[in-house]
């Protein structure tokens, strides 16, 4: 079996959660998957890592796994994963509502110079999100369960990966794949699109921001198809 190894997005902790609902679909499909634990985040004990502290736990995790590897990066993930997928044993690369940067080009420089308006930055080098518009914007096709339970996992992030670039672009040279979420309340299907780099295949799937929630079995027969 194939393993799928999945990134999460800024901001969120309890990284096995978010993809729960995935694991049983995706097995079905012959796939195994695991979600990795960001140091940024403060998933992994004591201080909060920057992006490089995130791409050495997805690089532990793709040491790991047995046989081929699949890189899904989620929003922020999709900067993990552009580095991290320079291993000789990443295969695939998924983007899912996220960005594809280029060596040297961090998220800072892929978005808006001022902060969203669902983002929270601190004055102690952190950043959090507004829980209110992430149930309005980022979970509105999600299940009161599923988006009680998330909100539940938000959690203040070190702003410091924003600001850092990956010092490798793997979708340069190996196979990538964008799933746009046309529901997408907070990063409409036009600015995904304009993110997928030339090379990349293109994907439109009909959901929110977190896919993996709100329509895990429909999204897990969509990856499936997706890796090669």
């Amino acid at each position: 079996m194939p393993t799928l190894i999945f990134v999460h997005g800024a901001c969120v902790r309890d990284a096995a959660w978010w993809w729960s609902r995935m694991l049983e679909p995706l097995a079905g499909h012959g796939v195994a998957s695991v979600a990795v634990p960001l140091p940024s985040c403060g998933e992994t004990g004591g201080e909060l890592g920057d992006l490089y502290a995130d791409v050495r736990a997805c690089a532990r995790a793709i040491e790991e796994a047995d046989g081929p590897v699949i890189l899904c990066g989620h929003s922020y993930g999709g900067m993990v994963i552009t580095e991290a997928g320079v291993d000789d044993r990443v295969a695939q690369l998924l983007y899912v509502v996220s960005v594809m940067p280029e060596a040297g080009q961090s998220m800072a420089d892929l978005t808006a110079s001022e902060p969203a308006p669902w983002m929270l930055p601190g004055d102690d080098g952190t950043v959090g999100v507004d829980a209110e518009m992430v149930a309005e914007l980022f979970l509105q096709d999600c299940d009161e369960h599923a988006t009680r339970h998330a909100l539940e996992r938000l959690t203040r992030q070190s702003v410091t990966p924003f600001t850092q670039p990956p010092r490798a672009a793997a979708w340069q040279h190996k196979p990538a794949t964008y799933v746009v979420c046309t529901e997408d309340l907070a990063i409409p299907a036009e600015t995904q699109r304009r993110r997928v780099k030339r090379g990349a295949r293109q994907i439109d799937f009909r959901a929110g921001h977190h896919p993996f929630l709100a329509r895990p079995d429909a999204f897990a027969e969509r990856i499936a198809a997706a890796i090669e």
